[in-house]
């Protein structure tokens, strides 16, 4: 049994199984996800796991080279934003409109579904390389 990091089987072998460039989206309980696109459901209940919770634990495994959100997170939701700020201050934070974001989720890896209920807590997470 694993004893650190992440547990969740389907979760963990996405991580560990990214490449250079290949993307992973941390949604809201609401984004739709396309069909063609592995769904890893987390939620359970509004706010159970939670986007920020749920991001911090990714980003103790992934090396993530860039981050992309729908500009209107600005907007309405700019907690979520500061906190993205904080949290991923050495990485660049691009801001795309919510339309080309969902596009976007198409060639992603996967869509991992929180329970989070704030409008547009979503982020892409570009890989990166650790060397």
């Amino acid at each position: 049994m694993k004893k650190i990091g992440i547990l969740n089987q389907p979760l963990s072998a996405v991580v560990s199984g990214l490449g250079h460039l290949d993307t992973v989206v941390i949604a809201d309980a609401g984004l739709p996800i396309p069909l063609e696109t592995e769904r890893i459901d987390l939620a359970l209940a509004d706010g159970i796991p939670s986007f920020l919770e749920t991001l911090r634990v990714i980003l103790k495994e992934m090396q993530v080279e860039e981050a992309i959100v729908a500009r209107e997170m600005l907007a309405i939701s700019p907690h979520i934003y500061q906190a993205l700020q904080d949290m991923l201050a050495e990485v660049p934070l691009k801001t795309v409109d919510h339309k080309a974001f969902k596009n976007a989720t198409k060639t992603a890896r996967a869509v991992i579904r929180t329970g989070e209920f704030t409008p547009y807590a979503n982020i892409i997470l570009v890989a990166g390389v650790v060397f």
